[in-house]
């Protein structure tokens, strides 16, 4: 859902300049062209995800070169730049950002106290060096 005063989403299909898309056998080799360096694109972002990089920024990098030719593509990404868009105007409700905080400071007084038992239980002796 569009917000109002933003332009509507351009038509799906194809970008590929015209002279292109007149010519069948061109066509189907700049599709096999975008579809080749989107996957690239892609797989380097796959990589990323457990090596140090910008794994999703570059997946999605990937996917916005494959939706400059497919439908599929412009579908999903659509589909994914509303779902963010919703996820961040629920991050910015107030109601939602107290929640947040407290369940921050929770876990966090948790994990203080957790530290502090160990702590006074064994010192600042690293777990696996524990003898008992």
């Amino acid at each position: 859902m569009a917000a109002e005063g933003t332009k509507a989403d351009p038509a799906l299909g194809s970008r590929a300049p015209e002279f292109v898309k007149a010519r069948r056998a061109l066509h189907l080799s700049w599709q096999v062209g975008v579809f080749v360096v989107g996957l690239a694109v892609v797989v380097a972002g796959v990589i990323m995800l457990p090596l140090p990089g910008p794994g999703w920024l570059v997946i999605f990098a990937g996917m916005a070169i494959w939706a400059t030719e497919f439908v599929w593509a412009q579908v999903v990404l659509r589909w994914t730049k509303r779902k963010v868009t919703e996820a961040a105007q629920r991050a910015l409700d107030p109601e939602v950002r107290r929640r947040n905080i407290v369940l921050t400071t929770v876990g966090l007084v948790i994990i203080a106290v957790l530290c502090a038992v160990y702590v006074s239980k064994f010192g600042f002796e690293m777990p696996w060096r524990i003898e008992e």
